[in-house]
């Protein structure tokens, strides 16, 4: 009850203070991540949380996939099929670079084997959205960096569990299933797609209509079915949530649109509860831990890595230069990177600890940046953009820092 009193009294100050963080570099997201702390074993030693314990990875995982479902929704096929370009350099070349980027200091700095760094480099590349909301939520930010970085961390979370799987086997001595990971990861996206499809088709029937005040409930009702259906079957959970918001906006706009109220709500609650708990995994015993070397990739992941992969991707596009340095500063780790850190830590290899509190520290430090200079540097990108580039402005999002 401790760890509910705890959320409810944060929720109450974020949303009464959310007006203020919405124009300055105070962070809801933060403040979470610093009263998940405070509670925990490395404060005052209210709740009591473990790395093993079953919350942890339930809420990480539950966060994960309905803030993809909700980002998905504003990345339908038309909006897919004008931005694949700087996707695909972003998720073909720079995701990669990333990886390897990560890789090397982990083996130099830290100490860690060739495997156990590439699966550490795995682990921080995807990104995540939650902490730049103010870039992707705002209709005066340029519309395709938007686009640009919303698909690009709804996809690079699918597309690194593979290199995850991979150099966890290999670092622990035992085959990598390489067919078994494939199969789930084109099962995660048939499921994405067949069951929204299937579902807003059936609501095509005259006799199938819902009442205005419970529309909102449709696609729930959807990312309900698929989270269970992904979990029974081992599809990739990550990969068929956002297909499946792609899918509904693209098939039917309606339902998305008055899902979004409510979706960015869902979102911001189940991001807010496990970034609590999360923080209260942050002691000073963990961090205390770590050599002046894991320090130093954690900085150097963040303000060097993940820039210039992102810069060098994005060479000779049609982005401006603010753009481009935009993107390649906004590669926050998130979620995906707490349940991939999990998988490690639960798999018994020699280095399970280490490569934890590694991504545990990146992590904090990631939210500690991105999520307080996200509306600054919108504020920044914040022009009218040149003739012939769409505007976006019959987008919205979510505003909160």
């Amino acid at each position: 009850m401790a760890l509910v009193l705890a959320f409810g009294v944060v929720l109450l100050i974020s949303v009464s203070l959310s007006g203020v963080a919405a124009r300055t570099v105070l962070s809801t997201a933060l403040l979470f991540l610093l009263a998940g702390a405070l509670i925990g074993q490395g404060g005052f030693g209210l709740v009591k949380i473990a790395p093993h314990d079953p919350l942890v990875t339930a809420l990480a995982d539950i966060a994960l996939f309905t803030v993809l479902f909700t980002d998905g929704q504003r990345a339908n096929v038309r909006a897919l099929r004008e931005g694949w370009r700087l996707s695909g350099r972003a998720l073909g070349l720079g995701m990669p670079l990333t990886m390897i980027g990560i890789a090397v200091p982990a083996h130099f700095l830290v100490g860690l084997d060739w495997p156990t760094a590439l699966l550490l480099g795995a682990i921080l590349s995807p990104t995540d959205p939650v902490f730049a909301a103010a870039i992707v939520g705002r209709d005066d930010v340029p519309l395709r960096l938007r686009r640009l970085l919303n698909v690009e961390s709804g996809l690079n979370d699918g597309l690194a569990l593979p290199f995850v799987l991979i150099f966890l086997a290999t670092a622990a001595h035992a085959d990598s299933d390489l067919g078994k990971v494939g199969i789930e990861l084109v099962l995660g996206l048939v499921l994405g797609i067949a069951i929204p499809a299937l579902v807003t088709l059936a609501w095509r029937l005259k006799v199938l209509t819902a009442e205005p005040r419970l529309q909102a409930l449709g696609p729930l009702a959807v990312a309900v079915m698929l989270y269970a259906a992904c979990h029974l079957t081992h599809a990739n959970p990550y990969l068929a949530a956002f297909a499946a918001g792609s899918t509904l906006a693209t098939m039917d706009k309606m339902a998305a649109e008055h899902f979004e109220p409510l979706g960015d709500l869902l979102s911001e609650i189940t991001k807010f509860a496990a970034l609590l708990v999360f923080g209260a995994l942050v002691t000073p015993e963990r961090l205390g831990h770590l050599s002046v070397g894991g320090w130093v990739l954690a900085v150097l992941a963040i303000v060097l890595v993940r820039p210039a992969a992102m810069a060098l991707s994005l060479l000779r596009t049609k982005m401006s230069g603010r753009e481009r340095a935009a993107a390649a500063w906004f590669g926050p780790k998130g979620f995906a990177s707490v349940v991939y850190g999990l998988l490690a830590l639960q798999s018994g290899i020699p280095d399970a600890e280490l490569v934890f509190d590694l991504v545990t520290v990146t992590i904090a430090l990631s939210i500690v940046l991105h999520s307080s200079t996200d509306v600054p540097v919108a504020k920044a990108l914040s022009f009218e953009p040149p003739d012939n580039l769409p505007t976006g402005r019959q987008e919205t999002g979510r505003s909160t820092g």
